[in-house]
């Protein structure tokens, strides 16, 4: 018959190798049941809310990577547009440089021409005034002449000179000294 051995506890079978009998069958059928139902229990507490959880943060790091993507997009859109602005920017300086260079121009145009029509003024009134001087001249001359001649005639009276003497001294100082001065 079958003895059992006693080894720390547990009884085993002597003449079987591996001791299968139904009762061991039954617990293994029985461990086998517990693991799956502890399984199945596992899986609905544990891993499912485990890849729920997994399932999230793949969702949000594939966001992060989209929302990433658009940003370097609108980043390499934003950059084109500033140096396209950057190149207006130059153009439109280039062009106030130019605007300025030619309303210099013009104002520089307008200095000149406004400093020759002034000059021009001044030559015109310098000449006026140099006319005018040269006809206040002659009359001072002419004064003079009258002066001279007045006292020459009242030297020539007071020698009492007679009335024929004293016309023909007028009629010959008249013609030294010429219509054209009376005249003038």
């Amino acid at each position: 018959m079958k003895e059992l051995i006693t080894y720390s506890g547990v009884y085993l079978l002597e003449n079987r190798v591996f001791g299968l009998d139904p009762q061991l069958l039954a617990d293994a059928l029985i461990t086998m049941l517990a693991v799956f139902t502890m399984f199945v229990l596992l899986s609905y507490l544990l891993f499912n809310p485990a890849r729920e959880f997994l399932k999230k943060r793949q969702e949000k790091i594939q966001a992060d990577l989209d929302q990433a993507e658009k940003e370097r997009a609108d980043g390499e859109a934003f950059k084109a547009e500033y140096d396209l602005r950057l190149q207006n920017a130059d153009a439109e300086a280039e062009s106030i440089l130019s605007e300025s260079r030619q309303k210099a121009l013009k104002h520089q145009d307008e200095v000149i021409a406004s400093a020759k029509e002034e000059a021009g003024r001044i030559m015109a009134r310098a000449e006026q005034e140099a006319a005018l001087e040269k006809l206040k001249v002659r009359d001072q001359v002419k004064q003079e002449m009258i002066t001279v001649a007045t006292a020459m005639a009242g030297k020539f009276v007071a020698s009492s000179m007679d009335q024929a003497k004293q016309d023909a001294l007028i009629d010959e100082t008249l013609q030294e000294m010429g219509e054209s001065t009376w005249q003038s």
